[in-house]
């Protein structure tokens, strides 16, 4: 006997019924409608409220908080209804998804689930959408059955059931919901998709929509044997680094260099797909360039969300918003109490501080640094001796009283501070601290 809806979703559901809440995304579509209904009708789950994003687009949409509020209402569930606003860009259709999915992340707790509404034929859509842009296996492999999500996950458990099983649920249950204008509107790629392509496919090929959707589930397994492989990859390559207190990602160029083109690619798109949005085909040539580059040359490859910078056999992760930072002179009235700099992180002294006034500047060119042993030094051959990251030289905080040097930054213990009997510690910004 085929299982009723309520039994699939029981059974999809079953591996999060220990989250501590539960969240619903709820547009007041025919889609988040029938999920809404089904768990608000199932006994014994977890606590859980709707959530609906008002992203302002069209004068239609002022009306659908109120038609959602309506519904939970009825139904008994908590709503809250958040304001986006969707920034200008190519895409209305991207820059909306942007907009809401940021606000979710910033709604969803540690542990917690947020419930969405697709389901097999928006599946379908995604792969053909993807395939006609040119998308390798992950992007292939469309829509996953659940991935993280800030501190919780996001959880899809439609998507084995069909948009029409969906809907001969909400006419034998009376439901009402939402058509938005803009779902017919054939300027829309998906929607183009959804009622010129798919219906010409489907005359021809019934089982079309079922097809695709099983072809994407293929495609899923096979981007988790390649995760599998990057992991195994880079093993060997990510190693921590020379500089323990520079917490920004890195990786050992030598062992990737070993790996086959495709492999390099594969290991390197699992790192990077937390850092950024990842490059399409076209633009790999950035990473043989810095791959290929003499050992002294310090490339970058500019990606979406930042930087990958080479310095000597490491390869850095230096994200945009990272080198955001003034280089103005910044006032220390006490070197007793930590200094936070402007987008560079923290200076605190252990040990005996001097006495003001003192004030910090960066790297002008020619500073001499006295080094307990061996005199006074430049400080720029002293950086080159200890391999430095050229990306980091330009943020080094000094600290100055008047116009003399007094401390550079240990640099992990690289050299004592001459001038103090206490040691000056830079802790520059983490890569979470430069990610927007």
């Amino acid at each position: 006997m085929k299982p009723t809806l309520p039994a699939k979703l029981l059974q999809t559901l079953a591996p999060w019924r220990s989250a501590p809440t539960w969240h619903i995304a709820f547009s007041g579509g025919l889609d988040s409608t029938v999920l809404l209904h089904l768990l608000a009708n199932t006994q014994g789950l977890p606590a859980f409220s709707a959530i609906h994003i008002h992203h302002g687009l069209q004068a239609a949409a002022d009306a659908w908080p109120a038609h959602c509020q309506s519904v939970c209402d009825s139904l008994g569930v908590p709503l809250r209804v958040v304001r986006v606003q969707v920034l200008p860009g190519a895409s209305v259709e991207r820059a909306a998804r942007d907009a809401r999915y940021k606000a979710f992340s910033e709604m969803i707790g540690a542990g917690e689930v947020l419930l969405t509404g697709q389901h097999r034929d928006d599946q379908a859509e995604t792969l053909l959408f993807r395939l006609l842009r040119g998308a390798g296996v992950r992007g292939l492999a469309a829509m996953s059955a659940h991935r993280p999500l800030a501190g919780g996950h996001l959880v899809r458990p439609l998507l084995h059931v069909s948009r029409a099983e969906l809907a001969a649920y909400a006419h034998e249950h009376q439901l009402k919901w939402i058509e938005d204008p803009s779902n017919v509107d054939p300027r829309f790629s998906r929607n183009y998709l959804r009622h010129r392509v798919f219906p010409a496919l489907t005359e021809r090929w019934p089982q079309a929509v079922s097809s695709l959707a099983r072809t994407a589930e293929h495609l899923g397994e096979a981007q988790g044997l390649l995760d599998e492989l990057a992991c195994m990859d880079l093993q060997a390559a990510d190693q921590s680094s020379p500089f323990p207190w520079l917490q920004l990602p890195s990786l050992k160029l030598a062992p990737l260099r070993e790996l086959s083109d495709p492999r390099q690619r594969n290991a390197l798109r699992h790192w990077l797909i937390s850092l950024t949005r990842l490059p399409d085909s076209d633009h790999w040539a950035g990473w043989y360039s810095l791959r290929d580059a003499k050992g002294d040359a310090q490339p970058q490859w500019r990606l979406a969300d930042g930087e990958l910078h080479r310095c000597g056999e490491r390869i850095w992760w230096v994200p945009a918003t990272w080198s955001e930072f003034s280089h103005a002179t910044v006032s220390w009235p006490s070197a007793q109490n930590p200094l936070e700099l402007p987008g560079n992180g923290r200076l605190e002294f252990s040990g005996k501080a001097p006495e003001g006034p003192l004030h910090i500047r960066y790297r002008q060119g020619g500073e001499m640094v006295e080094v307990p042993g061996r005199g006074r030094r430049d400080l720029k051959r002293l950086l080159n001796e200890c391999g430095l990251p050229g990306f980091v030289r330009g943020r080094l905080p000094l600290l100055y009283r008047g116009e003399q040097l007094l401390v550079v930054p240990t640099l992990a213990g690289l050299w004592p501070n001459p001038a103090t009997d206490g040691q000056l510690h830079w802790m520059p910004q983490t890569c979470d601290q430069g990610l927007s």
